[in-house]
This record gives structure tokens, C-alpha cells and sequence, in this order.
């Protein structure tokens, strides 16, 4: 009778072990491009780049799609008509849209995970207004004021006032720091400053681990050459930050820079917005 009892607790706390350390989930992950801005400086983009480099930036939001059909959205993109007065983008669709054009229902989106507060990644929140919102708390207490002010200039003024109505509404989640985890499967991680507490994204897919860098690393030219991108508070950090990008993630190409068009020509077909990477 004690050896069936034993055998039933062995057994019990096996079964009860593999439900505390469940498998990782795997994602689908995928790059959809919902406008470009024409002749973009490089020199805005890697340090030290030649001044009469341009090219046509995509403009990029990635979601990562679960099993059972559920929505991580990383960044959000813009939609205020100042931004596309002031910029002027090409084939410009609400990040809703095109997300919808490409397939995706952007009705399952549950959460957003924002990289950093610049317009261009942080303004399209309101496109998804049942999602959760993530961003590191350093980057929200160090550029929203209490009363929705932008603290500091690289935040847009309107774009402070809406995380602070986010964040009074509820809808608001703080990573804190390095390697937290938003869903089994994904995780933050702290980035190369190019805002005050920016972060990357590491996803689990089923060929092993995809990193989506968004601002850390602007262009594979950066990652290729190990070039600090040009908009950073400290070059060192960048360079650090994309180091362990390229150590996180399976192979190289699976680093996911954030405005570099050759994404759509790597993993997705001639003339198409959107690139499966796998």
C-alpha cells in the first residue's frame, strides 16, 4: 500500500512540474509595412553615413500571432494628420488597415508592446482600443508628465497627453527592465538608448528565436557593420544592445531591423507590404 501510495505522489508532482514549467509557446511573426517615407537621410540613420545617401524608409509594425489566433502587436506606427502633413509618406494606410490588408484581424491585437515613445512607433495606439499597452515604466515616468505634459522634447506633445489618458484608463503595463516576459514565448528586453529606456523584443518562432529591434537597429547595414545607428543618447549602448540581439536571436537575418525595406525583399515577395519571417 505505501509503495502504490508513493508511486501515486511521484506521479502527481511529475504532472504537477510539467504544469509550473509549461513549454514555451511559439509565434507566427511577420513585418507589415504601412507606408515609406522617400529619400530619407541615411546619415539620420547609421553614424557617420555618407550626407548624400537616401533611401525609402518602410515604416513597419510587427504583429506576432499565437496558435489560437490572439495578436502581439510591436509598435503601433502614426496616425495624427500632422505626422503625414509633416512627412509626407508614400502609400500611407492606418497600421489597422494594413494589418487588415495583409490578413490580420486587428480586432485580435490583446496587446501592444511599444519599442520606444516616438511618434512614428508610438502615436497609432488608438487604432486598437480594447488592447493592453506595454512600455518600459522608466520611459513612461521619464517622458509623461502627471498631467499628460512631455517632459522631455522627443516626445510629441500630443502623444504624451494620450499615455497619460492610457494610463489613467487602465490600459497601460509596465515592463520592468531587462527580460520581462509579456506572454510565454515573448519577452522584453532593455535596448541601446535611443530613447531612455527603449527595448527589443524577443519572440520564440518555430525555427528557434526571432529578435524585432524596431529603433535599436535601424537598417541591417547597422548590424552588418556594427554601426551605432545616428539618433542615440550613447553609441556604446547601441552597439552593446545590438551585440546581444545577434546573440538572442537563432541566426542573424532573424534580427529584425526597424525601418529597412530589404525586410520585405528577405522574407516576403516583389512589391509586397508584408514578409513572414521565418
Amino acid at each position: 500500500m505505501r509503495t502504490l501510495i508513493a508511486v501515486v505522489v511521484l506521479a502527481f508532482a511529475a504532472c504537477a512540474g510539467r504544469t509550473r514549467s509549461p513549454e514555451p509557446a511559439t509565434w507566427e511573426v511577420a513585418a507589415v509595412r504601412f507606408a515609406t517615407i522617400p529619400g530619407f537621410r541615411v546619415r539620420g540613420l547609421i553614424a557617420g553615413a555618407d550626407t548624400s545617401r537616401r533611401l525609402d524608409i518602410a515604416m513597419m509594425v510587427w504583429p506576432l500571432s499565437a496558435p489560437n489566433g490572439d495578436i502581439i502587436l510591436v509598435d503601433a506606427g502614426f496616425t495624427r494628420e500632422k505626422f503625414i502633413t509633416q512627412w509626407k509618406p508614400t502609400g500611407y494606410m492606418t497600421p489597422d488597415s494594413a494589418l487588415r490588408v495583409a490578413g490580420f484581424d486587428p480586432g485580435r491585437v490583446t496587446d501592444i508592446i511599444v519599442s520606444h515613445i516616438h511618434w512614428d512607433h508610438a502615436d497609432g495606439v488608438e487604432r486598437f482600443p480594447a488592447a493592453r499597452v506595454w512600455l518600459q515604466r522608466e520611459e513612461f515616468d521619464y517622458y509623461v508628465g502627471p498631467s499628460g505634459e512631455a517632459k522631455q522634447p522627443a516626445i510629441d506633445p500630443e502623444v504624451a497627453a494620450l499615455y497619460r489618458r492610457l494610463h489613467t484608463a487602465g490600459r497601460i503595463r509596465f515592463a520592468e527592465g531587462d527580460g520581462t516576459e509579456i506572454r510565454p514565448g515573448i519577452r522584453v528586453h532593455t535596448g541601446g538608448k535611443h530613447t531612455w529606456a527603449s527595448q527589443f523584443v524577443s519572440v520564440r518562432i518555430a525555427g528557434g528565436t526571432a529578435v524585432i529591434a524596431s529603433d535599436n537597429a535601424y537598417l541591417y547595414e547597422n548590424l552588418a557593420g556594427r554601426r551605432p545607428i545616428a539618433q542615440t543618447l550613447d553609441s556604446l549602448s547601441n552597439l552593446a544592445a545590438q551585440a546581444r540581439m545577434l546573440a538572442l536571436a537563432s541566426r542573424p537575418d532573424l534580427v529584425v531591423p526597424g525601418h529597412d525595406p530589404a525586410v520585405l525583399a528577405r522574407f516576403g515577395s516583389a512589391g509586397s507590404n508584408v514578409a513572414r519571417i521565418r
